[in-house]
């Protein structure tokens, strides 16, 4: 019989993270006594195509925000900048220059690219499977989605608002990507409202458990650090094949809860995976200084919706 180290096991890492687990020993860890609860359903709609790809028009949706330089650092490296978040949803024209960032919510910034927006936003690779003819068009407009703890405010207020613009862009089918691990679970409730108003849609995501436990008809589910979940950076075949794989399962998902899983892998290490918001990696020292940093990053996010609600 054949020893265990001449079966070519894989890497007992080389698995997806269990974000759920992990963010809810990360905020203990940290003093927050009450763990966060979880979007969680049993039931999921399913929303079949009414009409061909090459007959349908397509909308993106991002948690990325549009920079704005008065907001701090958001660049490759940023830290957590709480203070360029928003909490309403927005729209923007597909044809004007948008620069989208990721600074503002709980990416992977030890090992996810901040400086390549092609890892978190697809609109390249849509243009190029628009210029394949894979789809008939793309909505004029993409829309943004606010990363809400709230999952009420999600639902009641956020969703309505992104179907509307949706249906006043006259969308068939839609691509949502999130970013950190609660952009995964706004976005899959967003996908659920959209479902049950009859639009398909996939989810191109990192954190699978997050995304299959809240239940969603489809996941692109790609092993790759929080952020970069649409493509490998400065890599444009994985940009347009990656997408590809989204619009294939639009098209051949036959049944809610369908979970693809991308090809692609980040490296062939697998040790990346134990960095994000893992407390047996870091000292006292920077549990600490964590613990500083997410209140007042938790301070600034309140005092934002407050002034936002305000408006």
């Amino acid at each position: 019989m054949a020893k265990n180290s001449e079966l070519l096991f894989a890497s007992e890492l080389d698995q997806a993270v269990r974000y759920i687990e992990r963010t809810r020993n990360y905020y203990l860890g940290l003093g927050y006594e009450t763990p966060y609860i979880w979007a969680h359903y049993a039931d999921v709609p399913f929303a079949l195509l009414q009409k061909p790809l090459n007959q349908s028009t397509l909308g993106l949706v991002t948690t990325a925000v549009p920079f704005d330089a008065s907001k701090g650092l958001q660049g490759p490296g940023a830290p957590y900048n709480a203070a360029a978040k928003f909490y309403d949803p927005y729209i923007r024209s597909i044809d004007e220059e948008v620069d989208l960032r990721i600074a503002h919510v709980g990416i992977d910034r030890r090992n996810a690219n901040m400086q390549d927006s092609n890892c978190w936003f697809p609109l390249a690779a849509a243009k190029r499977a628009l210029a394949k003819a894979r789809i008939q068009s793309l909505s004029k407009h993409f829309y943004g989605l606010p990363t809400n703890r709230s999952q009420r405010h999600t639902l009641e207020i956020d969703a309505p608002l992104i179907l509307s613009k949706m249906r006043e862009d006259l969308v068939d089918v839609a691509v949502l990507i999130p970013n950190c691990p609660i952009c995964h679970q706004s976005q899959s409730l967003l996908a659920r409202y959209l479902e049950a108003a009859g639009i398909p849609t996939v989810i191109m995501g990192a954190a699978k458990d997050i995304v299959e436990y809240c239940g969603v008809p489809r996941l692109l589910f790609s092993d790759l650090p929080l952020g970069n979940a649409a493509a490998l950076p400065n890599n444009s075949q994985s940009q347009d094949s990656n997408f590809e794989l989204a619009l294939r399962l639009l098209e051949g998902a036959p049944s809610a809860r369908t979970t693809v899983q991308s090809p692609l892998v980040w490296s062939a290490d697998p040790t990346w995976k134990l960095d994000y918001s893992n407390l047996e990696r870091l000292s006292t020292e920077e549990i600490a200084r964590l613990r500083d940093e997410a209140e007042r990053a938790r301070i600034t996010a309140r005092d934002i919706r407050v002034k936002s609600v305000g408006a």
